[in-house]
């Protein structure tokens, strides 16, 4: 079994959990390989030994069985620019709230091992958004897909933007608002939601376009087909606004015609029967909490 493990570089506390995983695998003789600076920053005081290290340029392949990230949500969508296409699955021990990615409570790690043994779990591939602009923006030249999100929001100003959408080829609509989120059904539990957008499975063949504070308030979230292509184009008082990327953020000129589509390629997310998405759903909405019913 071939794992390999990976952290934000400021979750110190996570070594405990760390030191439980690797106490579960030794009986399993199994390879275990960590990102270089969570590596760094674990064995301050040589507690973990030796072991192998990977980083975004180098020491990760197809061959690996799981790839566990320890932190929050946002340590998962930073996962996936070291795994891209490998088809690593990936698996989120989160190790502060409880999170729609990272679904593993820190104090049940060793679950992550003893379920995957067992073949108590499902592979769910995530689909994920591309960014195309030509010329291409230098800050996501090779990374260039998002997990959750892609969006469009103002830069400089407190006065509202104007996102021209067409889907493919189509005129939509010019949204009036801070900013526009083309969201994932992975997506749709984070920012989209925050601002109104509705909540999808993340089997969904589906993405969500959802205005940021909109001007006019009959601008709803839409639902369209993945297979759709979008293309956008911002106006506004400023001369540039941002993009981002999930958390990869970059400044373009205004007008500027970006296309968003689905990535050519999924990302695999270990989904154990313990942990399942309904279930996380329950819980983090508190769904059923409200005793009144």
């Amino acid at each position: 079994m071939k794992v390999a493990v990976y952290g934000q570089t400021y979750s110190d506390n996570a070594l405990d959990y760390v030191i439980e995983l690797l106490d579960e695998l030794s009986g399993l003789s199994s390879e275990v390989v960590f990102e270089e600076e969570f590596y760094k920053l674990l064995n301050k005081s040589g507690e973990l030994g030796s072991y192998k290290v990977f980083n975004a340029e180098k020491g990760l392949d197809d061959s690996f069985d799981m790839f566990v990230s320890f932190g929050g949500d946002g340590t998962v969508l930073r996962a996936i620019t070291y795994v891209r296409d490998l088809n690593i699955p990936i698996v989120g021990v989160n190790t502060g709230r409880l999170g729609f990615l990272s679904t593993f409570k820190k104090e049940d790690v060793r679950k992550v091992v003893k379920e995957f043994v067992a073949g108590e779990y499902t592979i769910v591939e995530r689909s994920l958004v591309e960014v195309k602009t030509n010329p291409v923006m230098p800050e996501f030249e090779n990374l260039n897909f998002a997990l959750n999100e892609v969006t469009v929001s103002r830069k400089d100003t407190t006065s509202m933007i104007t996102v021209e959408t067409h889907l493919n080829n189509e005129y939509l609509t010019s949204y009036w608002a801070d900013g526009l989120i083309v969201a994932t059904p992975t997506g749709s539990t984070g920012y989209s939601l925050s601002c109104g957008g509705p909540v999808i499975a993340p089997t969904a063949k589906s993405l969500i376009l959802t205005p940021i504070a909109p001007h006019n308030l009959n601008a709803r979230p839409l639902v369209i087909s993945d297979d759709t292509e979008i293309r956008l184009r911002v106006s506004g008082r400023e001369e540039h606004h941002l993009v981002s990327l999930d958390s990869r953020i970059a400044t373009l000129e205004n007008g500027r015609e970006i296309v968003v589509k689905k990535a050519a390629f999924t990302i695999k997310m270990i989904e154990y029967t313990s942990e399942s998405f309904l279930k996380t759903l329950r819980n983090k909405l508190l769904w059923g909490e409200d005793k009144r019913n």
